[in-house]
């Protein structure tokens, strides 16, 4: 895994260097997926996660993530994309940017009924020990008829952030999705659940539907329930734009 990590930093910094512009991940809800924006693509995000219930008599902060993801590679077969995040908790803004990258090949790439591979990081932040999550994914997603798209991974992070509510380390787990294009309603609506392990605060099941209300617009409706009950439920909306 430290082979894998120290390879995609350095393909991150690489590029920056070259002055490539900044970039999100591509997301299913709350996880990563396989899916890579193609060449020269931009891809606008606006995420935002409002708490539905108070801890203890007090609400959390709505959180709020602002990025752009562009695709860098030239190759169908072989795709990334870079970027960053500008994250805003209830209008503090310390240390905001988190940096994020993904490789990746899509589904029939390597071979006819080959899945969709991606290894990547994200929450890359330039506060050590304070913004630095550092997490490192791999995915395998494959498409299957009339079911949709089933993926699963594993991630792991920094073991100084990535906590339970006792301190304890908690810094990986699985990442398993479902995802489909509704097109006996509509090509337009999408369905998705996916899932993250651990109760370090980024653990959690979350359900969402989709409507592409133009060819390049999208916006995403969606309930977050994490797997530490400390962490109060959030509902999502997430804007997504294509340039």
């Amino acid at each position: 895994m430290k082979g894998i990590k120290s390879f995609v930093i350095g393909v991150i910094v690489a590029v920056m260097i070259c002055g490539v512009a900044y970039a999100t991940p591509s997301t299913q809800i709350w996880i990563p997926s396989t899916d890579i924006q193609p060449y020269k693509k931009v891809h606008f995000g606006a995420d935002t996660y409002i708490k539905t219930a108070s801890q203890d008599g007090v609400t959390e902060l709505t959180v709020t993530n602002l990025g752009l993801t562009v695709g860098v590679l030239p190759w169908e077969k072989f795709q990334m994309e870079i970027g960053l995040d500008y994250r805003d908790i209830g209008g503090n803004h310390t240390y905001p940017m988190l940096f994020n990258a993904k490789i990746g090949t899509p589904e029939d790439a390597l071979f006819k009924y080959s899945p969709a591979l991606a290894v990547g990081v994200y929450d890359f932040g330039t506060k050590k020990d304070f913004s630095d999550y550092n997490i490192v994914y791999g995915l395998i997603a494959k498409t299957i008829g009339n079911l949709g798209r089933l993926s699963a991974g594993y991630y792991t992070g920094n073991d100084k952030l990535l906590l339970d509510i006792n301190g304890n380390k908690d810094n990986h787990g699985v990442l398993l999705s479902w995802d489909r294009t509704i097109s006996e309603i509509s090509d337009k609506l999408w369905l998705a659940v996916d899932y993250q392990g651990g109760k370090n605060g980024y653990g959690a099941l979350s359900a969402a539907f989709a409507w592409k209300f133009a060819p390049n617009v999208g916006v995403i409706f969606g309930y977050d329930i994490y797997n530490e009950s400390f962490y109060k439920p959030t509902a999502t909306i997430q804007v997504d734009i294509d340039f």
